[in-house]
C-alpha cells in the first residue's frame, strides 16, 4: 500500500468517525412543550418562540425573538392581527412593585429579577399595559413557569422573556429615540416545508449515485480479473476478493470497534465544543470535502479526457497521480476555501452541500461492507447508537447529546459542518432542515453492497436486492420527516426509522428466495472461475485428440 491511498484511508476513516457524529434530523429550535414544567389552571400556555418586531419613530427596525410564559393570554399566530404598541421602559425596572410609569396599553420591559415572574406580570396587568417583556439577564432564552404553591394567577396580557442581548438593543433604542413601538406575534410553523422533500431526494440520490458507481467498478474489477486468468492459464489464479484494490472492507470487529470510537468522537465534541473546536472541525471537512470532489470530477471528467486520466506523474509525498487529477485538485481546494471563509452567508449552505455529497460518495466508493453479516453488525450497532444519544443521553446529561452538538449550541456558530442542510423555505422562523451523514452513509453502505451483489449475479432490477433496499430506504426516511413534524420539530434519531426498513427487508427478501446464507457468508455469488473452466475445455479438447 503506498503513501498517498495510506492517507487516503487514514483520514477517510477519520471523518466517517466524524460525520456519523450527528444522527439527528432536525427542523429548528421551537419548543412546543416541556415535561420538565407541568402546567396548571392558569398556568398552562406552550412554550412557543415570539416575534418582537420594532419600530422607531413610525420606521421598521430590528426583530427580536423571544420565548411566551406558561402563564398570561396566548400570543396571536398572524402578522396581521398583532397590534403596534408603544414600548415604556418600567420604574422600577424590576417591576417587583407597581410602576410609576403612565400605562395606557402600552408594552412594559422590565428586568428579570428580585421577584416572581407572575408578581411582575401581575404589577404591569395593574398598570394597565397591555403586554410585559421581560429582559433575561443571561444571552439564552428562560422558559418562565410558576412556583408550584401560586395562586394569583389571573393574568390576562402576555408575557414574553428576550434574552440579554435585546434587551440591551431595545433599551439603547428607548434612550435615543423619540418613540419606540413593538408588534408581537408567533407564528404557526407549516406542517411540511419543501426543504424536506429536497432533503430527502438530497438523499436518497446521493446513495443511488454512490451504488451504481461502486457496482460498476466491482464489475469492471471482476471482468479485468476474468481476462487476466484466462491469459494465463499456468499461473495461479488470483484470489483476493473482487474489487480489492484500492477498497477498504469493513470486518465484524472494525464494525463494533467504529461506533464505540464513534461514541467517545462524540462526548469529546459535545465537552469541548467550542469556537476553536468547531474551526478544527471546519477544516477536517474541507480536507475531505476536497478529497471527495477531487475523485468525484476526475471519475466523471476522465470519461472525456482519457489521455490525461491514464498519464501519470510522480509527485513528492502524495505518490503518482494523474495529469487530470493534477489538473482538477486547484479547483476543488479554491472551492473549499471559499467556503470556508464565506461558510457564513446565506446560501452557503451550497458549496457545504456540494462538498457533503462529494465527501460521501467518495467514502461509499472506498470503503465496503464485505457481506450481510458485517451490515447486519454496523447497523445494529448505529441503530442502538443513534437511540442512545438522542434519548437516553439526556439522563445523563440533562440534554440529547446528538442534538446539541448537531446545532453546535455552545459553539456560538450554526452547528458542526458534518451534515447536509437545506434552508426551510416556507417557514416564517427560517432556519434548516439537516440529516446527519451518518444517516446516509451507514445505510448507504449496505444499499451498495446489494447493487454489487445484483450486478454480479446478473439479478434484474425486480428479481435482486437493491431496488427494494432503496425503496425501504427512502420509506424509513419520509417515516422519519413524518415523525419529525408530529414531534413540533424535536430532533428524532433517522436511523430508528431507517435501519429497520432497510436491513429488515433485505433479511426477509434473502431468507425468502434462499439467498440469505451466500449473503451473510460470503457477500458475492458463486462465479465458475475462467482459468478452472478453459483449463477444463482444454482436457476435454487432448481427450477428444486422443480418441
Amino acid at each position: 500500500m503506498d503513501l498517498q491511498f495510506f492517507c487516503r484511508v487514514f483520514l477517510i476513516t477519520a471523518l466517517i468517525s466524524l460525520v456519523c457524529q450527528v444522527c439527528s434530523v432536525t427542523a429548528g429550535d421551537i419548543v412546543h412543550d416541556d415535561d420538565l414544567a407541568p402546567k396548571k389552571p392558569g398556568c398552562e400556555n406552550d412554550f412557543v418562540l415570539v416575534k418582537v418586531q420594532t419600530w422607531v419613530d413610525g420606521i421598521e427596525d430590528a426583530e427580536f425573538v423571544g420565548v411566551g410564559a406558561r402563564f398570561g393570554t396566548t400570543i396571536v399566530s398572524k402578522e396581521k392581527n398583532a397590534n403596534q404598541r408603544r414600548l415604556i421602559l418600567s420604574d422600577p425596572r424590576d417591576c417587583c412593585s407597581a410602576p410609576k410609569n403612565k400605562l395606557a396599553n402600552d408594552v412594559i420591559m422590565v428586568d428579570r429579577g428580585h421577584c416572581k415572574f407572575t408578581t411582575k406580570a401581575n404589577y404591569a396587568q395593574a398598570a394597565h399595559a397591555s403586554a410585559i417583556l421581560i429582559i433575561n439577564n443571561q444571552k439564552e432564552l428562560y422558559k418562565m413557569v410558576c412556583e408550584p404553591d401560586e395562586t394569583d394567577l389571573d393574568i390576562h396580557i402576555p408575557a414574553v422573556m428576550l434574552p440579554q442581548d435585546a434587551g440591551t438593543s431595545l433599551e439603547k433604542m428607548l434612550i435615543s429615540n423619540s418613540s419606540v413601538s413593538v408588534q408581537l406575534y408567533s407564528p404557526t410553523r407549516p406542517l411540511v416545508d419543501i426543504a424536506e422533500v429536497f432533503l430527502w431526494l438530497m438523499a436518497v440520490g446521493t446513495i443511488l449515485c454512490a451504488s451504481y458507481w461502486s457496482a460498476w467498478s466491482a464489475r469492471e474489477a471482476a471482468i479485468e480479473q476474468d481476462k487476466l486468468l484466462k491469459d494465463a492459464l499456468d499461473e495461479i489464479p488470483d484470489t483476493r476478493p473482487v474489487g480489492s484494490g484500492g477498497i477498504v472492507d469493513i470486518n465484524t470487529t472494525s464494525a463494533i470497534l467504529f461506533v464505540v470510537v464513534a461514541s467517545c468522537f462524540l462526548v469529546m465534541l459535545y465537552k469541548l465544543m467550542s469556537y476553536w473546536f468547531v474551526e478544527l472541525l471546519v477544516v477536517l471537512f474541507c480536507i475531505g470535502g476536497v478529497e471527495g470532489l477531487q475523485t468525484c470530477s476526475v471519475a466523471l471528467l476522465s470519461r472525456w479526457f482519457k489521455r490525461a486520466g491514464k498519464s501519470y506523474i510522480k509527485v513528492p509525498f502524495f505518490g503518482t497521480l494523474s495529469y487530470l487529477t493534477l489538473a482538477v485538485s486547484p479547483f476543488c481546494i479554491a472551492f473549499a476555501v471559499v467556503w470556508a471563509v464565506y461558510r457564513n452567508v446565506s446560501f452557503a449552505w451550497i458549496g457545504q452541500d456540494i462538498l457533503g455529497i462529494a465527501l460521501i460518495i467518495t467514502v461509499l466508493q472506498i470503503v465496503h461492507v464485505p457481506n450481510l453479516k458485517v451490515g447486519t453488525v454496523l447497523l445494529s450497532c448505529a441503530f442502538l447508537y443513534d437511540i442512545f444519544w438522542v434519548f437516553v443521553s439526556k439522563k445523563l446529561f440533562h440534554e440529547s447529546v446528538m442534538i446539541v452538538v448537531a446545532r453546535g449550541d455552545r459553539s456560538g456558530e450554526d452547528g458542526i459542518p458534518m451534515l447536509l442542510k437545506i434552508p426551510r423555505m416556507f417557514d416564517p422562523w427560517g432556519g434548516y432542515s439537516i440529516i446527519g451523514f451518518g444517516d446516509i452513509l451507514l445505510p448507504g453502505l449496505l444499499i451498495t453492497f446489494s447493487l454489487r451483489y445484483d450486478w454480479l449475479a446478473n439479478k434484474t432490477l425486480r428479481a435482486g436486492y437493491f431496488l427494494w433496499a432503496m425503496i425501504a430506504y427512502g420509506l424509513g426516511l419520509l417515516i422519519t420527516y413524518v415523525a419529525l413534524n408530529l414531534m413540533d420539530g424535536h430532533g428524532q434519531p433517522a436511523l430508528l426509522y431507517i435501519v429497520p426498513f432497510t436491513l429488515g427487508t433485505f433479511l426477509t427478501l434473502g431468507k425468502k428466495r434462499g439467498d440469505l446464507r451466500v449473503l451473510w457468508t460470503r457477500g458475492e455469488p458463486e462465479r465458475p472461475c475462467p482459468h478452472i473452466r478453459l483449463e477444463h475445455q482444454h482436457h476435454e479438447e487432448l481427450d477428444d485428440d486422443n480418441h
